[in-house]
């Protein structure tokens, strides 16, 4: 087994490995976490230590450009939601799992859509399945929670009248509840890190809400994470990141453990299954409601403001746009600010904000399984707009640089399961959704890489070996992709050395 908290491997040549998908047999050396050599197999010499690779397929190393952490090792451990077609069928697996324990301990589950239910969740379904354990619920898109009343007593919520809470006052609800204690929830984000490690990822964005930087901190140093981590910065926490002069890309933590931080994190709206993200035309059967174009969540100005300050202080913004509106609204806040940085999502876009994102420099973060989890609710909510809806080949035609993630848990924390959506635009049986809006392999190889389309010299050795070379996979072996080995910074994080 992979020992993740070993120094770099010494130095080591590859041989009989593929550089790249449908690429020539190479040979390649490691050594002190970097690529030394790359030389065609036929003219290799003698090396001091070789690893025959018997002409698996070598590629950069993967990354999740946009997970929550804690959410997606917490969400392992919760009752599955995922499925589950009606509050009433939600109702019917509490009541199977909140008898055991009935304690008073909080019963969580993850995982709910309701975007396409026939009927409403409500805390009176909840209380009659399980009307003295408290339950939370969160939803897939992380953007609702649904509580019982004992729950919402427990936080001095009782009079809510539904229990269905969305957006802020969701998480300032689940952040009231007790929690989980900090040494299991590192214990459970240390194996879902190695867990990532075993599909091909060498690195993830982390955007879970709080103080990331000072979590990973901690974490680092007591154990060396199966990834790279770059750890977000939420508003909150600005002043703090900037009074210690943190940019950007800094190393933090403990030595080795490679921990930098990330992004500053912004929301200019909600998300499209709880109609609450910003569009420019109003949601069908809510146009004349309040908040029937879906919500604003920080003002222009403000945004600008924000973004501003950090990147004064080389600190990158990413922006969470889902709407139309929403995005036009953030690539503004870019032209007005002049900063290098990211949208995240970018699930629906208006023709003429197409072009801008390669104008101005900004990465659209996107997660291609969204498209397929998505396309009914988008259907139903976005009728007449989906041939804009995440439109991933416009982009790239545009010249914007995609880089892929999962948002984890609302979809899983696995990049095969993103570059083989992006290909297929379907999971299941169904003809592709927009096959328009397609990926060819290699272009989604490279979005799932963070931009790097082949190992070269003097990279870091971040590395993924597959078995099947992936021009070659059906849609099934792409979505579950043997994974040889992984390789982090010269040191092996899955696999069998």
């Amino acid at each position: 087994m992979a020992d993740t908290a070993s120094a770099p491997t010494p130095a080591l040549t590859l041989a009989r490995v593929r550089l790249g998908a449908g690429g020539p047999l190479v040979r390649l050396r490691v050594a002190d976490g970097v690529i030394t050599h790359v030389v065609p197999e036929a003219e290799a010499g003698t090396d001091e230590r070789v690893l025959d690779l018997d002409g698996r397929v070598l590629l950069p190393g993967l990354w999740d450009a946009h997970v929550h952490l804690a959410e997606w090792a917490s969400a392992r451990h919760r009752l599955d939601l995922a499925g589950t077609t009606s509050a009433r069928a939600v109702a019917d697996l509490v009541r199977d799992r909140a008898g055991t324990p009935d304690d008073g301990t909080v019963l969580y589950g993850y995982g709910f859509r309701d975007g396409l239910w026939s009927d409403a969740p409500h805390k009176e379904l909840l209380d009659a399945v399980s009307p003295g354990r408290p339950v939370a619920l969160v939803s897939a898109d992380l953007h609702a929670a649904w509580f019982n009343s004992a729950c919402l007593a427990l936080v001095g919520r009782g009079d809510h009248p539904t229990g269905l809470i969305r957006e802020h006052e969701a998480h300032e609800v689940l952040s009231a509840l007790p929690a989980t204690p900090t040494e299991v929830l590192d214990g459970w984000i240390e194996d879902a890190c190695r867990a990532a490690a075993a599909r091909g990822v060498t690195g993830v964005i982390d955007f879970q809400f709080g103080d990331t930087v000072g979590d990973w901190e901690r974490r680092s140093a007591q154990f060396r994470p199966a990834v790279r981590v770059s750890a977000a910065v939420y508003p909150s926490h600005l002043d703090t990141a900037v009074k210690r002069g943190l940019r950007t890309g800094d190393e933090v933590g403990a030595r080795g453990a490679l921990v930098r931080v990330g992004p500053l994190k912004l929301f200019t709206d909600g998300s499209l299954n709880t109609r609450t993200a910003l569009c420019h035309d109003p949601y069908p059967g809510l146009e004349h409601t309040d908040g029937a174009h879906g919500i604003e969540q920080t003002s222009p100005a403000e945004l600008v403001r924000l973004m501003r300050h950090a990147a004064a202080h080389g600190i990158e913004p990413a922006v969470h746009a889902i709407g139309d509106h929403a995005n036009t609204v953030a690539l503004d806040a870019f032209e007005a600010v002049r900063c290098r940085g990211r949208i995240e999502h970018a699930q629906l876009l208006s023709p003429q904000d197409l072009p801008r994102f390669a104008q101005l420099g900004v990465v659209a973060g996107v997660q291609p399984r969204h498209a397929t989890d998505d396309r009914d609710v988008a259907d139903r909510h976005w009728a007449g707009r989906t041939d804009r809806a995440f439109a991933y080949a416009d982009l790239l035609a545009a010249g914007a640089r995609l880089e892929f993630g999962s948002d984890a848990p609302v979809s899983p924390l696995d990049p095969w399961l993103a570059i083989a959506a992006a290909v297929s635009r379907t999971d299941d049986e169904r003809p592709a959704w927009h096959p328009e809006q397609r990926l060819a392999v290699p272009d989604s190889l490279v979005a799932a890489a963070r931009g790097r389309r082949l190992v070269r010299v003097g990279n870091p050795a971040d590395l993924v070996i597959v078995d099947v070379d992936p021009l070659d996979a059906d849609p099934h072996t792409l979505r579950t992709m043997p994974v040889h080995a992984t390789m982090t910074n010269g040191r092996w994080t899955h696999g069998p050395y």
